[in-house]
């Protein structure tokens, strides 16, 4: 049986939020300690992302975040950090360490493409709120964004579909995919919750959007049914030769920034509704603030792609 990639580094620990910041490197350390003492840990290949230096990193940026702000970011980490907005901090290794969070999601999308088998992407910063010139929301570049992009220039991919499970809506990923014809956008969410977009109402330029707000309280029977409803529809019908999923677990009821009422082995059912359309997925992580909790997801997501 071939290994299933997770891709990762320590220097992702390097980005400091401050002791009582909820997206910290402890998130990391927690999923990390879990998944090696999981039952199929001797299945796991534990791939460092490439180098920043060794990609054309500034041009994809760029392609996808003003050059205004990538200088905002790296001059706020030059000069010993500061805050992007109330809740999205910049420390001296941000800037790099986002860089590199950036090139692992693109090593996910090759690893995916070379192998037509799932590869999770460990990192963090996150990125699914960072809009084309500003950083919000714990996020400082848009991963999946950016992949998807990245994607789209590979033999053979000629439509990418992103699914965002995070329990706060992706304004960042919409906005910066909404107008792309090749690529389809779905996101499941608490409303009313931050950032208070992603209504319903939205289908983007070519009926690439489709919004899920979901009560607070929703529980594992709700998305189900979205899945089963529209999700998995939408998809099909837009035939996606790579899905990227933004792989929040913020939605756990025992996750402290939000309403909903998962469990860690809802997130197998997920994954396994994803599986059924295709085993190209690259699966990266964004939100997930209860440490127990976020890392038994993660074992879940991971568990279901070795069935």
């Amino acid at each position: 049986m071939s290994l299933f990639p997770v891709i990762y580094s320590d220097e992702f620990l390097e980005h400091k939020t401050g002791l009582f910041h909820p997206e910290k490197p402890e998130r990391l350390s927690a999923i990390i300690a879990a998944l090696k003492a999981a039952p199929f840990a001797s299945q796991l290949e534990w791939q460092v992302p490439t180098p920043v230096e060794v990609r054309a990193i500034a041009q994809l940026l760029q392609q996808i975040h003003s050059p205004q702000y990538i200088k905002t970011v790296q001059h706020l980490a030059q000069n010993g950090g500061g805050y992007l907005d109330g809740d999205t901090l910049v420390s001296p290794r941000s800037y790099d360490v986002a860089l590199l969070a950036v090139s692992a999601w693109l090593d996910g999308v090759e690893r995916v493409i070379a192998t037509d088998a799932p590869a999770f992407v460990l990192t963090r910063p996150p990125g699914h709120h960072a809009e084309g010139n500003r950083g919000m929301g714990f996020c400082l570049f848009s991963n999946a964004a950016i992949a998807a992009h990245y994607a789209l220039e590979k033999q053979g991919i000629n439509r990418v579909a992103i699914l965002d499970w995070d329990v706060h809506h992706g304004n960042g990923t919409q906005a910066l995919v909404e107008k792309h014809p090749q690529i389809a956008y779905c996101s499941l969410h608490q409303s009313p919750c931050y950032p208070g977009t992603g209504s319903a109402d939205e289908r983007g330029e070519y009926n690439n959007v489709l919004n899920l707000p979901l009560p607070p309280g929703s529980a594992v029977a709700d998305y189900k049914l979205a899945f089963e409803n529209q999700i998995i529809p939408f998809f099909t019908e837009f035939q996606p030769d790579l899905l990227i999923v933004s792989a929040g677990y913020d939605a756990n009821a025992d996750d402290p920034l939000a309403s909903m009422n998962l469990q860690p082995q809802d997130y197998s059912l997920f994954t396994r509704y994803c599986l059924q359309l295709t085993r190209r997925i690259v699966f990266g992580l964004e939100g997930g603030y209860d440490f127990s909790a976020l890392s038994r997801s993660v074992v879940a997501t991971i568990e279901q792609c070795l069935i």
